[in-house]
């Protein structure tokens, strides 16, 4: 499939990686946004609904032939879609920003907060017969708030699905690539961000930074 030569033009080094989304009208609202902002590409893991249903191409309004959609994805093959460099960062769904601070207790990195992993697994520690210290199976992200510049390098973020979040290979694999855990600070009191809604605004804050640093290098460029 070929894109418009305007939308190519404006892509920015910005990509979207959906985990496990499985309701249609979510998606569909993501991946217009994904146009929207200027996103390289956009990866479905295995588990998400279906691109191309009817819905999602409904709740879209076109964004399907304005960026890239690859579907159906193992999390193995995910680092071959992503551009050299390229730092994996997890959307926290939690919405505890007074829990994420950096700690070397899981608890404390704001996983306690995801209940979809829970269920998944049950937060053990295991004990290294060498040094006997204590570890556990979660990977260890630092946390930062959503509005702190996290767009040095590509960038690529990792929105969950609200039934099932996100799954244990997207913070391993943002573990890998030196990315961290994104935290977009809500009052207390409210669950959590719907997932569209989470996506549309750290992939806004994005394209903001990425403005921002360029309008910076041209000043200082121009000041030479």
């Amino acid at each position: 499939m070929t894109y418009p030569e305007t939308q190519l033009r404006h892509s920015l080094p910005l990509l979207l990686i959906c985990d496990n989304l499985r309701d249609p009208g979510n998606l569909g609202t993501i991946l217009r946004s994904a146009a929207g902002a200027g996103c390289s590409k956009v990866l479905l893991t295995k588990g998400c609904v279906d691109a191309w249903e009817p819905k999602v191409l409904r709740a879209g309004m076109g964004a399907h032939f304005q960026v890239p959609i690859i579907n159906n994805l193992d999390w193995e093959t995910v680092p071959n879609y992503l551009p050299t460099d390229t730092r994996v960062y997890v959307a926290d769904n939690c919405g505890l920003y007074a829990q994420a601070q950096t700690s070397n207790k899981a608890s404390d990195h704001g996983w306690v907060c995801d209940r979809q992993l829970s269920k998944l697994h049950k937060y053990e520690e295991e004990v290294d017969l060498e040094t006997g210290a204590s570890k556990g199976w979660l990977p260890e992200l630092e946390v930062q708030s959503y509005d702190l510049d996290w767009t040095e390098a590509p960038a690529a973020v990792v929105i969950g699905g609200e039934t099932h979040g996100v799954s244990l290979e997207s913070l391993q694999l943002a573990e890998n690539t030196g990315g961290k855990r994104l935290v977009i600070p809500v009052v207390p009191g409210v669950d959590s961000l719907n997932s569209a809604m989470a996506a549309s605004i750290l992939l806004f804050e994005g394209k903001r930074q990425l403005r921002v640093r360029a309008e910076h290098w041209s000043r200082d460029r121009s000041s030479h």
